[in-house]
């Protein structure tokens, strides 16, 4: 084992001990953002039936061929047909039918004219009018074929795709309510330290509230995972290692949160590696180095630091990705882009940094704003941020100006990507 790792070798490390779970059926609507974990095909052709793709009147092209302003060609109207119902029998010579949008097309008509563009010479436009028509139309226009989007039997969602609510709707025109998907990851999330109390506790001297278990249970909602928020564990070797071992028998991947650097009352790389494998210790990057990664009976165990930050960047760049991939994803990583730094940074850690920053945009591009405040036990700057700016490795200061790589986080309504 190395003793500190690049961030894409931690990530690429974790992804190789874990993969896709076993699908699951789960009605429609809750196949929204999962990803399909098998072929889905309709059991009809979509659409059904030919059918006006707006309201007007339903003819044979061939009838106006030499329709103008000048000579309009008028129609008697035999007929209405709205969505739902069927025109019985043919339109004859000189005749059209009244037709909504989604009707279906009469048996020997061949194109649909928009009303805008009728004029009404006897009546009301209805059954029994006389309409003119002063342009041709051409064979098809305004007309959606059947089976335009799918014919019966044809794949609809392949598998690996991630369903989204265009997806449901297009499934339920096929006919699938139940969708297999991959099964969505149990995290369990242990908070490690004898200060902690729960947070309903007002903190006694000495004491702290447990706040990263439940922003490592938010963490792991968003990641699409099921968070089962356990225990506060002591600050014992035997108290975690216990904690740990019964978390690997009901769940499919172990969070843990504080006990990960090299102090005396550090016990998750011992635990892990005494217990099962241990992979890895620390990562080139800040917040953050201490990111302890191995296995525990098979199941994959991820030893978080307990500052709020670097816990909450841990979580974003290496743990994140485990989870998707657990869960069908064949893409891990946030959206990237480049932006201006929006003041100098001077950099005295050779690791590679990622700064909590706000992301906005003017006529120039993107300007990445970094927090006033980095310290790593902070969680305002987290919650305030959208994405993380990263310094890379080495020494070098940047520039109010200089363009950096950024994370997207969090998209806010006022970004235009």
């Amino acid at each position: 084992m190395k003793e500190m790792i690049s961030p894409e070798d931690a990530r690429e490390l974790v992804l190789s001990h874990v993969e896709a779970l076993e699908p699951e059926s789960v009605p429609l609507l809750e196949a929204v953002g999962r990803v399909a974990a098998a072929p889905l095909a309709s059991d009809i052709d979509i659409a059904p039936f030919a059918h006006s793709a707006m309201d007007g009147f339903a003819l044979r092209a061939e009838q106006i061929q030499d329709a103008t302003e000048q000579s309009p060609v008028a129609l008697r109207v035999i007929g209405e047909e709205a969505a739902g119902e069927v025109f019985e029998g043919p339109i004859g010579q000189g005749e059209c039918v009244r037709i909504m949008t989604g009707a279906p097309l009469p048996e020997t008509a061949d194109a649909v004219v928009k009303y805008e563009v009728v004029g009404v010479r006897e009546g009301d436009g209805r059954t029994g009018s006389l309409v003119e028509f002063s342009a041709p139309v051409k064979p098809h226009d305004n007309i959606r074929d059947a089976g335009e989007e799918a014919k019966a039997g044809e794949t609809i969602v392949a598998a690996g795709e991630v369903i989204g609510a265009a997806g449901v709707g297009f499934l339920a025109s096929c006919g699938v309510m139940q969708v297999p998907v991959y099964r969505r990851p149990r995290v369990a999330v242990i908070a490690t330290g004898s200060e902690l109390v729960p947070p309903s506790q007002k903190p006694a001297p000495g004491k702290i509230r447990n706040s990263n278990s439940y922003a490592m249970a938010a963490c792991v909602h968003e990641a699409g995972g099921i968070a089962d928020v356990k225990p506060i564990v002591k600050d014992t070797y035997e108290a975690l290692c216990q904690a740990v071992e019964e978390a690997t028998r009901d769940c499919d991947f172990v969070l843990t949160t504080g006990g990960a650097a090299n102090g005396d009352y550090d016990f998750i790389k011992k635990a892990v590696s005494d217990r099962g494998e241990l992979f890895m210790a620390t990562v080139n990057m800040r917040p953050g180095k201490a990111q302890t990664f191995g296995l525990v009976n098979g199941v994959p165990v991820f030893g978080l630091p307990g500052n709020p930050a670097a816990a909450y960047t841990g979580f974003q760049m290496l743990v994140r990705p485990a989870l998707r991939k657990m869960q069908g994803f064949s893409r891990f990583e946030h959206v990237q882009v480049q932006a201006r730094l929006s003041k100098d940074m001077k950099k005295k850690d050779p690791r590679r940094i990622y700064l909590r920053s706000t992301l906005e945009k003017d006529e120039r591009g993107y300007i990445a704003i970094p927090a006033k405040n980095q310290s790593s036990g902070l969680f305002g700057p987290i919650q305030r941020m959208n994405c993380l700016a990263i310094l890379p490795e080495g020494l070098g200061d940047k520039k109010a100006g200089d363009i950096v790589d950024c994370l997207i986080v969090d998209i806010p309504e006022d970004v235009v990507l």
